[in-house]
């Protein structure tokens, strides 16, 4: 059983830690848990891992959050996977921080990559996981906040948070969505 994994964020080193590269830094978790790194490849970072028997091809667009959709499409035709072997991994607001959730479906939330990931693939239908980084801005700051940094606060917790993210793509692909959400949604 192969997967696609994609983890949402922007290339760029001013990009790095911030709220919206959670995507890339969950998939960088789980590479390099496996002793595996990215290749630079067409629309994105690219590398695979196994685990239980499954493959699960970890992508990480280089086409800025915003046009995701593009490498999306791309991958899948390349790999001759359907939606339900895709997985998006992306940053969400609503949610606490690091609260996890998990979905088969769904609307885009108000995540400009998952709209653009809907409207080129033409579904909504399509798994994905949501990483809460909370909503601690005043009106009219949200771009700053999600393009921000995390706080000292953040940072203490982020790698427990993530590794727990990571645990359920792998959970994913081994045991299905349905109980990869009893088991991890909101833990």
């Amino acid at each position: 059983m192969k997967y696609l994994i994609v983890g949402l964020g922007n290339i760029g080193q001013e990009y790095t830690n911030t709220r919206h590269n959670i995507g890339f830094d969950i998939l960088d978790t789980l590479a390099g848990s496996s002793g595996i790194s990215f290749k630079d490849k067409r629309y994105g970072f690219y590398t695979e891992i196994r685990h239980r028997g499954r493959t699960y091809c970890l992508l990480k667009p280089s086409t800025y959050v915003n046009l995701s959709g593009n490498a999306v499409r791309f991958y899948l035709k390349k790999l001759k996977l359907t939606d339900d072997r895709l997985l998006v991994v992306a940053d969400d607001m609503v949610l606490p921080f690091g609260t996890i959730r998990m979905r088969p479906r769904g609307s885009d939330a108000g995540h400009n990559g998952i709209a653009h990931i809907i409207q080129v693939l033409g579904t909504a239908e399509f798994a994905r996981l949501r990483f809460g980084i909370g909503n601690g801005f005043s009106r009219g700051r949200q771009v700053d906040f999600v393009l921000g940094e995390w706080d000292e606060e953040e940072r203490k917790s982020l790698p427990k948070r993530i590794n727990l993210a990571a645990e359920a793509i792998l959970s994913f692909g081994v045991l299905g969505i349905e109980r990869t959400m009893n088991l991890y949604n909101n833990k």
